[in-house]
This record gives C-alpha cells, structure tokens and sequence, in this order.
C-alpha cells in the first residue's frame, strides 16, 4: 500500500455531465506533484450526488487513464470510492471497481440507517470477503451517524482484504488504540487533514487528504518529513497549512476545496483545470465565506 499522501479528488462537472477532459486534467497534476494515490468517488468527488453509472464511468475513465499515465511506475495508485448504506449496492461496486482494475476500494461506513456494531462488522467482513480486492474502511461518524468502535476494527484488522482505515473520528484516542491494537501491517490513514500530524505521531501512515486538491506537494512533504525524521519541517509545514485547512472547512466539505480548484485554475502555472459547480443540494460558497477562502490561499501563497 502507501505511505504519504492521497488526494480526495474532486469530480469536475459540466452541465449535467461529468466533465472527463477536466478529469485527465486533474490527474497529470497530480501525477506530476508525486501524490501516492488518487481516491475518487468519494464524499469529496461528490459521489452522492451521482446516478451509480456514472460511479461507475469515473472508475473505470480513471483506473484506465490512470494506468496509463504511470506507465511501469507504483504510483499514484487508484483508489475507488464504493461504500453504500446498502450491502448489496457497495458489493456490487466493489466487484465492478475489482473489474475496472482499481487498485484498492474504500468502504465508507454505512450512513443514514444507523446499524449496530454488529451489523458493521457484517457489512465490513461480508464485502471484505466476497469482493479480492484491498479493502479501505472510511470512519466518518460526522457523516454517517454511527463510530466504528476499536473493537470491531481489531477484528476487521483480521481480514486478509481488509488493509486500513481511514480515521475520521475526530477522536484521537480511539486512533492511538487502533494502532496499537491492531497489526503493524494495518495502515491507518488520517481523513481529517488538521489530525495528520498527530496521527502520524502515534503511528499513522499519512492521510487521505482534501487540502491536496490544491497543495499536493506540501501534504506529501509534511508527511514524509515527519516519517523520516525531520520533525521540525513537518511541524512548521502542519501550522502553514493550518488557516488554509480551515478556510477548505468553512462550509460543508467539498463546497471550499472545488471552489478553491476553480479559483487556481485562472492561472495557468498551477495546471489546475476549472471543474464546474455543484449539483442540489450543495450549492455555491457564500460571498463572505468566498472572501475568507481567497484570503488565506494568498497567504498560502497562491496567486489568482
């Protein structure tokens, strides 16, 4: 798997279809920035508001074009968004993203219907079983209204196909025992680009990251110059980003970072294409909130 950093790729759209020649777009960037793995359809890239065969086009559009970017190299590996609230529906992406030739999937919690832990652990273990392909668990109780509890990730550690987790808890003392507890060879990634830091001092192998859409270089770097020991620039690299960080969060994630995208993709320097608007019910940035976001990308750095 990777260590580093992975982009929680936005999808570009155009009028009422997904926009792929921004999609190529996006990914040389990222391809060219050094990220170690691209994750698309996920909560970032607006998979909720897709129909499941577009899903199912954007995987395939990008393992395939992905693939042929990297050539004979590992990286960027594709990791495909196929979690559901439905058991059935995320098998069904799940062996369609296995198909596509996707590297990984990642299985958000499911959402909405609230099941126990018990039914977590069947949700987790029956796709992780059915479905050879590495498998990603995404834990997002601010989204999905349930925590996967340490001891049902100890158990789901256990399964072969099972090889992370994507900690977005909020709760760093559940990530400190998930490590801990869990084999060395089970990767637990940040998913809340403000913990990686901490994660990665108790362990964690990097971050599944929003920020990257517009800064991947300087995500990949703060994670490698903590692993390889030059704590310091990792730290000073963790506060710069900190104000930015915050200004992508301003209103519901992916609202910041796409608005964020469209604004860089003026300048021509970055290599960023424009990748639209949102479809109901996200909507567009408030006016002031827009203002605070553009103050803290000039004092990131950018120019627009």
């Amino acid at each position: 798997m990777f260590t580093g950093s992975a982009v929680a790729l936005v999808t570009p759209f155009k009028e009422q279809s997904v926009d792929f020649p921004a999609l190529e777009k996006l990914i040389d960037f990222h391809v060219a920035a050094g990220t170690e793995c691209i994750v698309v359809c996920g909560t970032t890239g607006e998979s909720s508001t897709q129909s499941h065969a577009e899903h199912k086009r954007v995987i395939r559009f990008t393992t395939d074009y992905l693939k042929a970017k990297r050539g004979s190299n590992q990286y960027p590996l594709l990791m495909a968004g196929t979690g559901s609230n439905n058991t059935a529906e995320a098998m069904d992406l799940t062996i369609f993203a296995k198909e596509a030739g996707a590297d990984c999937a990642l299985q958000v919690t499911p959402y909405y219907n609230k099941p126990t832990q018990k039914g977590l652990l069947e949700h987790f273990r029956t796709l992780a079983r059915e479905v050879d392909i590495p498998q990603v668990v995404y834990n997002i109780q601010s989204r999905c209204g349930v925590n996967v509890s340490t001891e049902v990730m100890v158990e789901l550690a256990q399964e072969p196909n099972i090889i992370g987790v994507k900690e977005a808890s909020g709760n760093i003392g559940q990530m400190s025992d998930v490590i801990r507890l869990c084999p060395n060879d089970f990767y637990v990634w940040s998913g809340d680009d403000g913990m990686t830091l901490p994660l990665l001092a108790l362990g964690g192998k990097g971050v599944i990251s929003v920020v990257a859409n517009i800064a991947p270089r300087e995500t990949s770097r703060m994670v490698h110059d903590f692993l390889e020991g030059r704590v310091e620039e990792a730290r000073a690299m963790h506060h710069k980003m900190t104000p930015l960080v915050k200004a992508l969060f301003i209103e519901t994630n992916p609202i910041p970072v796409k608005t964020a995208v469209n604004i860089l993709s003026a300048n021509p320097e970055y290599g960023l294409p424009h990748c639209g608007g949102f479809r109901l019910p996200m909507t567009e940035m408030s006016p002031q909130n827009r203002e605070i976001l553009e103050r803290e990308l000039r004092a990131f750095g950018f120019s627009f």
